[in-house]
């Protein structure tokens, strides 16, 4: 169930927002491409999840305790699942 949406280019996400963002998930999962990397909320920064223009990537989905950022539509599937 989606309970909030947000467009990036409208209305971007503020470097305090994302900090918030990581700080309440467990885990980060990032794509990029056909690629994607896990690792634990902990070691993650505002800057892993910025793309090649400086701003955050998009979509950003919090499931759960998991941050999925970018798509990758593998993962997103295993992600919903």
């Amino acid at each position: 169930m989606i309970t909030k949406t947000r467009l990036s280019k409208a209305d971007p996400l503020s470097d305090k927002e994302v900090d918030e963002l990581i700080g309440s998930v467990d885990e980060v999962i990032l794509a990029r491409g056909k690629s994607f990397r896990c690792w634990s909320a902990s070691k993650a920064t505002r800057d892993d999840l910025r793309g090649p223009t400086g701003g955050f990537r998009a979509p950003m989905l919090k499931s759960g305790r998991r941050l999925l950022v970018g798509f990758h539509e593998e993962t997103l599937e295993k992600v919903l699942s």
